[in-house]
């Protein structure tokens, strides 16, 4: 006897790799999709907190973090924590000032005015080129209203101090310093010729810096400039208070989109819940129940066949109740034959002889009353009953159990 083989086109590990990686694949996807702000290095040699490069402010960021001050990069809205800490805004030459007027903060606001026209280098990624400083107008661009900017010629020495003439910091380089003036500006601190460098309007708790160059890498290269920087901003925050370094001006705000919404509180749990169904189900349909059934042929052959093509007749005719009675005398023949009839006995003739065995072993009915109603069966219920009955009286007289 031949068993028959079935064969598959990949094995059931190799089918459980690819849909593992196919899983895994696709959500790494989605939380790239989600979190690629944040992802981000952002040293990409702009002018913000993330940034390395010479007029980047990664350094001033760090170095506060190293004297033990609060540091938070900011990449969306403030948190009651730090509402009251210092904001540093660092636009470039082509941020729009309808930006910055959008800030509402509750504590001071530092605005680091841009100066240098700076490209990135092409053989050191996160490093710049310097293409020389900006024009005065487009300085003033991302400016506040009500400010007038000015420029020294040339590299020098720089003596800042308070507008009392306390001395604050000498800084013994710095490259074309530029300052500023205004009618609705307080002086905060002052270069040695008395021209403002760093300005705070009182009635919005609003600072500007003309120069970048006190606070970006440039500046904190040397141990003057670095200690200047530190001092500068906290000349301007409250003790204990955070310093907020803004990136949403440089592209690095965090956005809720539908993927990140469905990845954190409160939708996390319903996103739990709808990963262990979707296991559920896959479980469920990967697992068999019961054998594999084989296919037949589309054009059965052999004795099926044939029953099944009557059957389908009689149906079609609706004549199953005609059924009723040839049934009867087949469970009659195979009855007989099974207790040992009387052999000459043929049809009819051997109803009497039943009903005497079956009243002898208490049959519920006797046979002939049970070919009487197969007779008169006239639908398809009256033929299911009788069939019923006719196959509890078999059971009855052979004294099988089924």
């Amino acid at each position: 006897m031949r068993a028959d083989r079935q064969t598959s086109a990949f094995s059931p590990v190799v089918m459980i790799v690819l849909v593992l990686v196919g899983v895994i694949s696709l959500a790494g996807i989605g939380l790239l999709a989600a979190y690629e702000p944040e992802l981000r290095s952002g040293d990409n040699g702009r002018e913000h907190a993330l940034s390395r490069s010479a007029i980047g402010f990664a350094a001033i960021a760090r170095l506060l973090q190293d004297t033990g001050a609060r540091v938070v990069l900011s990449r969306g809205p403030l948190s009651p924590a730090a509402e009251d800490g210092l904001l540093v805004l660092t636009p470039a030459v082509m941020t729009n000032p309808r930006r910055l007027a959008e800030f509402e903060h509750v504590g001071p606001t530092l605005v680091v005015l841009p100066k240098w026209r700076a490209g990135p280098d092409p053989l050191r990624r996160g490093w710049v080129r310097s293409d020389g400083v900006l024009d005065i107008a487009d300085v003033g661009r991302p400016a506040p209203k009500g400010l007038t900017l000015a420029r020294r010629s040339k590299t020098s020495a720089v003596q800042l101090s308070r507008p009392s003439g306390a001395p604050f910091a000498n800084l013994p380089r710095v490259e074309e310093l530029q300052t500023l003036s205004g009618a609705d500006w307080e002086p905060v601190l002052r270069d040695e010729t008395g021209a403002i460098v760093l300005a705070m309007r009182r009635d919005q708790s609003l600072y500007v810096l003309s120069d970048p160059d006190l606070l970006n890498t440039q500046g904190m290269k040397s141990l003057a400039g670095a200690q200047a920087g530190v001092k500068l901003l906290q000349l301007i925050r409250a003790e204990d208070t955070p310093v907020v370094f803004d990136l949403t001006l440089h592209g690095f705000e965090r956005s809720l989109n539908p993927l990140r919404l469905i990845l954190e509180p409160p939708l996390l749990g319903a996103t739990l819940c709808l990963l262990l169904a979707l296991a559920l189900a896959g479980a469920h349909a990967a697992v068999r129940f019961g054998p594999t059934r084989t296919s037949g042929r589309v054009v059965a052959l052999g004795k099926r066949a044939l029953a099944d093509n009557t059957a389908g007749l009689v149906r079609l005719a609706r004549r199953e109740h005609r059924m009723a009675m040839p049934y009867a005398e087949l469970i009659r023949s195979e009855t007989a034959r099974a207790i040992g009839a009387p052999r000459g006995l043929e049809g009819d003739e051997l109803n009497p002889v039943l009903d005497r065995l079956g009243a002898t072993v208490g049959v519920t009915r006797p046979f002939s009353i049970l070919a009487e109603r197969a007779r008169a069966a006239r639908n398809t219920d009256d033929l299911m009953q009788v069939a019923r009955e006719l196959y509890r009286w078999r059971l009855e007289m052979t004294r099988e159990r089924r």
